[in-house]
């Protein structure tokens, strides 16, 4: 059994006493690909020494995280943008919009995602969308430049059927879904049951987002079997083929690994 996770942080400060043994964890639960997507500037260096270390098990992304936008953005995207140029990467993520907790930048925020999206349609790579509280704003500016070049996944995909169902719309696109679909509230199952499994991909967000039995510990990409199982119980099929669906699925995304 392949799984594959399609975003995970696994180069952040939490992770600094186990990482080794973590991945090894990963790998002996059927994981065998992680994506892994920046932050910022300050988490470049960390991101790749990451995926240097492990390099046939994690895969960098690179750019501007929404929460990260502020007034000297562009200086950021400077840097991010330079980075390109150095070393191959699998998408232009985590980028988007994210109205939850702080709107002083919102509009700045939708200027560095559309100038994110653009560099992705030049260099042909996915992008990889963090949506919240936002997805009426993030949509908007898909739609407006949305082309063939124009690819990728809506990141820990919690929304509406209608939601949903606009992102089918787009062709191009998968949803990641991750540990909310465990949790004893959530209203995810009832949307996935109405969507087919060939626009979905797994995810965890570690250290984020710990799915059940987890919850409130810190996650792990070991744990996206726990997310793999909730859909084989939604789309009634074995855990093997959820499996192998969806890391072909991610794979359409971020090309032959």
């Amino acid at each position: 059994m392949q799984l594959t996770d399609t975003h995970t942080h696994l180069f952040l400060p939490e992770f600094d006493s186990d990482r080794a043994e973590m991945i090894q964890r990963t790998l002996d639960k059927g994981v065998t690909k992680c994506f892994l997507p920046n932050i910022e500037v300050s988490t470049i260096a960390s991101l790749l020494k990451t995926c240097d270390e492990f390099p046939n098990v994690c895969f960098p992304m690179m750019g501007l995280h929404p929460c990260s936008v502020d007034a000297a953005y562009e200086q950021q995207l400077t840097e991010i943008k330079a980075q390109f140029g150095k070393r191959k990467f699998y998408a232009v993520g985590e980028i988007g919009i994210d109205l939850y907790h702080d709107v002083t930048f919102a509009e700045e925020q939708k200027k560095a995602f559309r100038i994110q999206v653009e560099w992705a349609k030049e260099m042909n790579l996915p992008v990889v969308i963090h949506c919240r509280n936002s997805f009426n704003e993030v949509m908007e500016i898909v739609t407006d430049m949305l082309d063939e070049h124009l690819k990728g996944i809506f990141h820990c995909f919690t929304g509406t059927i209608e939601e949903a169902q606009k992102v089918m719309k787009l062709k191009s696109f998968k949803m990641g879904i991750g540990g909310v679909v465990t949790y004893k509230k959530s209203t995810l199952p009832e949307v996935l049951a109405s969507i087919p499994l060939s626009y979905l991909v797994l995810e965890t967000d570690s250290p984020y987002l710990t799915p059940v039995p987890y919850r409130g510990k810190r996650n792990e990409s070991s744990y996206i079997y726990y997310v793999a199982n909730k859909l084989s119980e939604i789309y009634r099929l074995p855990i093997e083929k959820i499996a192998e669906i969806t890391t072909q699925n991610a794979q359409e995304v971020f090309g032959a690994f």
